[in-house]
């Protein structure tokens, strides 16, 4: 009896796993449709690849024209950077050569000064020092003068040698000599003699413009034995340097007197001339550089202290180098391409160029990648383009 029932269930089981097995196989078949209309036959794009991404297939490949590169004669150049800086030769300290405080100071860090402007006041014991020596010898010369004529008229009377008037000659030449001497002491430390005062009035020496400023109004002037660098600097910027940084490498290129074109970034598309002045003689040890100056003329006054600077050294003599229209490279991600034709018509591979400066008639130098007579597409841009659309 359980054996019969046993019997019964296991053929149920199979005949379900039957029908389940059928109504699988049933949908497998309704779903072939929708393949097979996914697979159907789609138009031919007109860009393909046909070996890798540099490689493109163009229909009607007529629309792209071919340029050739030529060979050209190209000056070689260098370009090195570096920054505006002031022609040393041309700075004046203005100094006070009284010492004393600093009771006035008319102008400031980068004011522009004419030769003869009062730039500021100094009050100073030495005034009041040389002016007591001054008046001193003003009395002392009015003595001897006196003297000196009292002696002439005995002389003449008869009253006393010739040897006391020569005495009295002699003192009065001494005393004159030595008012003279503090009158010129007074005038250099800026003191009028018929107007004397407690402080000293210091003037320009120069026109420009003051450079370097190292006292404040209150503070400490003048000099000392151990010497000053001046309270103020002017310096005549009609004429400045550029001062660059040479690699060792290049400094054979360079030659005192060579023509520079010297470019700024504060003027862009304006050129400047400038002339190789100086080599430095010493290398920077850890980066193996040199300075190099150019002198630079600054109508205007247009080039500022410190405003970064780029000087292109131009060869002596031309080389023959290959240049391209700039139409025919393209620049993708910072590198350049051109598109040179291969294989059947149609197909053309992108092949990556290292490019000099641009020359003129919008071409480029090529350093690398193209060689003279070699043929690519003149529009590399509009081929590319095509093949990004498809």
């Amino acid at each position: 009896m359980l054996t019969m029932q046993s019997a019964r269930g296991s053929f149920r089981q199979i005949a379900l796993s039957s029908v389940l097995i059928l109504f699988g196989l049933s949908g497998c078949k309704s779903g072939g449709a929708p393949n097979a209309a996914a697979e159907a036959p789609v138009a031919q794009p007109e860009v393909v690849n046909v070996g890798g991404n540099d490689m493109v297939h163009v229909e009607r490949s007529e629309r792209f024209a071919l340029v050739s590169a030529s060979s050209r004669p190209v000056v070689s150049t260098l370009d090195v950077t570096g920054s505006v800086s002031p022609d040393v030769s041309r700075e004046i300290p203005v100094l006070s050569l009284a010492n004393g405080r600093v009771v006035a100071l008319h102008v400031g860090l980068g004011d522009t000064v004419h030769q003869g402007q009062l730039v500021m006041e100094v009050q100073s014991p030495d005034v009041t020092t040389a002016f007591d020596a001054y008046l001193k010898m003003v009395n002392d010369e009015h003595l001897t003068a006196v003297t000196l004529d009292r002696d002439k008229l005995l002389y003449d009377k008869g009253a006393i040698p010739q040897t006391q008037l020569q005495t009295a000659q002699d003192g009065e030449d001494d005393a004159r000599a030595d008012l003279i001497a503090s009158e010129q002491q007074l005038k250099i430390l800026g003191v009028d003699k018929n107007h004397p005062g407690d402080s000293v009035k210091i003037y320009a020496p120069a026109s420009g413009v003051i450079i370097s400023q190292n006292v404040a109004a209150a503070g400490a002037a003048g000099i000392t034995y151990a010497g000053s660098t001046g309270s103020l600097t002017i310096a005549d910027l009609s004429h400045i340097w550029v001062v660059c940084d040479v690699y060792e490498n290049d400094l054979a290129t360079v030659h005192l007197g060579q023509h520079a074109d010297i470019h700024l970034n504060a003027f862009p598309g304006k050129l400047f001339s400038g002339t190789v002045s100086d080599i430095g003689a010493v290398l920077d040890p850890s980066i193996r550089t040199a300075k190099v100056r150019f002198q630079v003329q600054n109508p205007g006054n247009l080039l500022r202290l410190g405003m970064f600077a780029t000087a292109t050294l131009l060869g002596s003599h031309p080389s023959d180098e290959v240049a391209l229209p700039a139409t025919a490279i393209l620049q993708l991600h910072d590198r350049s391409y051109v598109f040179e034709p291969v294989g059947s018509a149609g197909s053309f591979r992108r092949v990556q160029i290292k490019i000099g400066k641009t020359l003129d008639a919008n071409t480029v130098e090529v350093l690398a990648g193209v060689s003279a007579g070699q043929q690519v597409v003149e529009n590399a841009l509009d081929l590319q383009n095509t093949a990004d659309q498809e």
